[in-house]
């Protein structure tokens, strides 16, 4: 049996980050089942950061996080968001998000857009307008996971891979975690597992959130010789669509913004959501997507509320909810971060967040389904 004090289920972006912190309180192991860190949602996520989501709470976080993204892990590339005929509507709310955190994006006309992005169809279905973000953050999530786990190591903290939690149990002063090669007694359980977050809860005895995983699909494909896509901005509509990113000189990755619900698992890509994906390029680009160079899927995570979950269960002394960050877990994990490691050691509450608007309330699991008891 090894003592810690604080245990981290799950080594995605939400685990590490976090556990990153609370290295610097107390010590720390990281319980990955997995061979390596970030092997599912993280390391397949499109990883780009941008401001076009729904959920004011979500702007916030990211609005938050940005200034703590640094470069190699986060570097600048413009963001480009397209309204094609019949989202005029979308657009109007998107652009209305966007400004109150990013305030020097630019309105551009349909030529202008195809200026940057010289695919883009015109006529009839085309792009009729579009909104250019300069300050957009392409994302790096093995360098974020990696610069995690060498802040870890050195605090004298560590991760364990291939080190699934079997058993979950509170023995009145510590929670009992039981893996393969080890078992661990931590003041603190903190439940990072990604879509298997209600499995970890049921091992513990703790009622669910109802955490919902759904699948989303990326194609990557080659553009012809003469075409160099490296400077176009990462390019997404604002309604049901696609997004595109460049990967390199010649080649980009697309999604068509799918959403499939499905058990915890590790996701492969569906035939019919890859062909979805060239079909909407095609249908709004003039590229025809003749080989795909790689295909996958992950699942995106969410509650019910499609809000992220961080702080303690009040029903289950010492265990920590860190969840349903799906869809934007790197771009707002430094602010998550900084919740959890003030939630966990009961420390003020973040300047960072406090300054755009997050409260510990917002975040609380108490929001969700009612607990046991």
């Amino acid at each position: 049996m090894r003592k810690v004090d604080y245990l981290v289920i799950g080594a995605g972006i939400a685990g590490m980050s976090a556990a990153a912190r609370l290295a610097r309180h107390g010590s720390v192991v990281v319980c990955e089942a997995e061979d390596a860190p970030g092997v599912h949602a993280s390391g397949r996520s499109a990883a780009f950061a941008h401001f076009d989501m729904d959920a004011p709470l979500v702007r916030a976080l990211t609005a938050a996080s940005i200034p703590l993204l640094e470069e190699p892990a986060a570097k600048r590339h413009p963001a480009l968001f397209i309204a094609l005929e019949g989202q005029e509507g979308a657009f109007d709310r998107v652009e209305a998000g966007y400004r109150k955190w990013q305030p020097g994006v630019r309105r551009l006309s349909a030529d202008e857009a195809r200026d940057l992005v010289p695919v883009l169809r015109a006529g009839e279905g085309g792009i009729i307008g579009a909104l250019l973000d300069d300050k957009g953050r392409k994302l790096d999530a093995h360098a974020m996971l990696e610069g995690h786990r060498h802040s870890l190591i050195a605090a004298g903290s560590e991760v364990a891979t291939r080190a699934s939690v079997s058993a979950l149990r509170h023995d009145g002063s510590h929670w009992i975690a039981d893996t393969a090669g080890q078992s661990y007694a931590a003041k603190v359980i903190v439940n990072a597992a990604g879509a298997w977050v209600d499995e970890i809860a049921g091992l513990a005895g703790v009622a669910p959130i109802g955490i919902r995983p759904l699948r989303r699909t990326v194609i990557t494909f080659d553009v012809p010789a003469d075409l160099d896509v490296s400077p176009w901005p990462f390019t997404k509509t604002v309604g049901p669509g696609f997004y595109i990113e460049p990967e390199g000189r010649g080649r980009l990755l697309a999604c068509p913004m799918d959403e499939h619900y499905s058990e915890p698992c590790d996701a492969q890509p569906e035939e019919e959501d890859v062909a979805l994906a060239a079909w909407r390029v095609e249908e709004a680009t003039t590229l025809t997507i003749t080989r795909l160079a790689s295909k996958w899927a992950g699942l995106r995570s969410f509650a019910p509320d499609r809000l992220p979950v961080c702080g303690f269960d009040p029903a289950a002394t010492g265990f920590f909810w860190l969840a349903g960050q799906g869809g934007f877990g790197l771009q707002t994990s430094p602010a998550m971060a900084l919740a959890a490691e003030a939630l966990a050691i009961s420390a003020q509450w973040p300047e960072e967040l406090s300054g755009v608007g997050v409260t510990r309330e917002m975040l609380a699991r108490e929001r969700l389904i009612p607990t046991r008891g």
